[in-house]
């Protein structure tokens, strides 16, 4: 059997393709797998590093803004989709696959339309829960549709009936206990564990807040804060400082500039502050985490603010979007959640109700049927 991945760009499409690429492999070991990125994104160093054979096609995006550089790059990027369509065709007959399934980013769009185009059953997953602009347009062509939520469902027009799949998360982090990953951080029992970041970048807004309310609460024994400021936020020390919290001294209190170890992190939490890429709600949900969602505003279609929606209006997560974030709106939030532990846990539980446990399997049972 062979199959082709396509999925670029980021690692939230890309980590799902390779959680599908593992599944595969487990369930038909001599399964040939080939994934098609492009050479320039992260696809390019985290595919060959899992084990999998990779091609690269020349892709970008469209701009949406009419200045002088944007109408530039959009004349390149169309040169390119014709290079590209072209590329993707070559790849798929020399490797003839018997299915071809796209992850999302640029490169899903030429691939995914040539296979079609070929006669080869094809799919494609959705990790947002508002679907992006190529998978819409591919969702009227492939032969199945997967959704991480329910919600994107309503949002795109598809040609067969879609499948909710989910999203799988790590098995490390499903295999981790609250208990022993507090354990590894020296986090003393009865702790109300807040774990707050902004991305690997760090977000102003975001750092400026967790400042506020870590200098309002570092007295207070019931928590202990881990924060990472990502590497934009390498003053958030020296403001806690200015706010009397040495941060080398706190005892409760675990300052970073990027977490390298979320599968410890994570599971050690009763609260997590945090943005709301899909990977990270599929995370929320499995392990049962109540969460205060900020939405990046930066993102294509401001698909986050849906994800995090997607959640609130569960009971799962309480939402505050970047324009109305201060110090004062986060604390008031704070307070009402941790005021009693059995709320944090309503939180969790509503969110875990979306969780999606047996996603790998899903996504890869959704494969095997098209080849039948």
């Amino acid at each position: 059997m062979k199959v082709i991945l396509a999925a670029g760009g980021t690692a939230g499409h890309i980590n799902p393709a390779l959680a599908a690429a593992g599944g595969l492999r487990e369930r038909i070991p001599e399964c040939e797998i080939l994934f098609i990125g492009t050479e320039y994104k992260m696809e390019s160093r985290l595919v060959p590093a899992a084990g999998f054979d990779f091609k690269s096609i020349d892709i970008s995006g469209f701009w949406r803004s009419m200045d002088l550089e944007s109408i530039r790059h959009n004349l390149s990027t169309a040169r390119k989709l014709l290079t590209a369509s072209k590329g993707a065709k070559r790849i798929i007959r020399e490797f003839d696959p018997d299915v071809v399934v796209g992850f999302g980013g640029y490169v899903s769009g030429p691939v995914l339309m040539e296979a079609a185009r070929l006669g080869i059953p094809t799919a494609i997953h959705e990790q947002n829960a508002l679907p992006g602009v190529t998978n819409k347009a591919l969702a009227k062509k492939v032969d199945c549709v997967m959704l991480t939520s329910a919600d994107a469902k309503n949002r795109m027009e598809s040609k067969n009936e879609p499948v909710i799949t989910g999203l799988p998360v790590r098995g490390e982090m499903l295999r981790a206990s609250r208990e022993e990953s507090r354990k590894k951080l020296g986090i003393e029992d009865g702790k109300i564990v807040v774990l707050s970041m902004g991305g690997s970048l760090g977000a102003d807004t975001i750092n400026n807040a967790m400042v506020s309310l870590i200098s309002d609460y570092i007295d207070d024994e019931r928590f202990f804060f881990i924060h990472s400021t990502g590497s934009s936020g390498l003053w958030v020390k020296d403001k806690l400082l200015e706010n009397g919290v040495d941060a080398s001294k706190a005892n409760n209190l675990d300052l970073r500039e990027y977490i390298d170890d979320m599968d410890v992190c994570m599971p050690s939490a009763d609260l997590v502050i945090c943005r709301a890429g899909a990977s990270s709600l599929a995370e929320l949900e499995a392990l049962s985490k109540a969460s205060i969602l900020i939405p990046s505003p930066t993102v294509a279609e401001n698909h986050q603010y849906f994800n995090a929606l997607s959640l609130s209006e569960r009971g799962a997560a309480e939402l505050i979007e970047e324009k109305d974030l201060t110090s004062e709106k986060l604390k008031d939030i704070f307070e009402k959640m941790v005021s009693d532990e059995t709320v944090l846990e309503q939180y969790g539980e509503n969110a875990n109700k979306l969780a999606v446990s047996d996603a790998r399997e899903k996504i890869v049972d959704c494969i095997l049927a098209l080849i039948g």
